[in-house]
């Protein structure tokens, strides 16, 4: 039964935190797949990507997520989980997949720590290059898009409650 929800999009989109908020409305559980991850390695984020590189991480991530088996749970999974075809059509068998969109520059404006933010990018690639090679495979995955450009993140997770018929629309 398809009764998770996974959010997908660039970093800094807002899966994580309205992940938070969706879970919490609709009285499911919640799981950030990045920590997962950082579970499963021992490490942060970043230091996986500058120890193995992209690929090895991408690799990572696609067993990770492919491994999801959870019931009633929204699953915020990291950017670069559209790379792994395994993952991918696993989370779509057990959840609707919701692409949280947002503009370039509105991510742009709300990502200040590139470094440390352990985003899947190869060296020379610009994140303006990463978010052109991403967006197809987001339309590509996802069953719901949502634009997260401009609303709160509070209101976000009520449009995704809504769309997705966990609540009734305008409550």
């Amino acid at each position: 039964m398809k009764n998770n929800i996974i959010l997908i999009g660039m970093p800094g989109c807002g899966k994580s935190t309205v992940g938070v908020f969706l879970a919490k409305i609709i009285g499911y559980d919640f799981i950030d797949s990045d920590l997962l991850i950082q579970s499963r390695e021992g490490k942060k984020l970043y230091e996986i990507i500058d120890e193995k590189g992209p690929d090895a991480f991408n690799r990572i991530e696609n067993e990770v997520n492919a491994s999801i088996n959870v019931n009633n749970t929204v699953i915020a999974t990291g950017g670069s989980v559209v790379y792994g075809k395994e993952a991918m059509e696993h989370l779509k068998s057990i959840g609707t997949v919701v692409y949280l969109y947002v503009t370039p520059e509105e991510l742009n404006s709300r990502i200040d720590n590139f470094a440390t933010r352990g985003i899947s990018i190869r060296e020379g690639q610009t994140f303006e290059n990463l978010y052109e090679e991403r967006s197809p495979l987001y339309e590509k995955y996802c069953d719901i898009k949502i634009d997260c450009t401009k609303a709160s993140l509070s209101k976000n997770a009520v449009r995704i409650a809504e769309e997705t018929g966990h609540i009734k629309k305008g409550l």
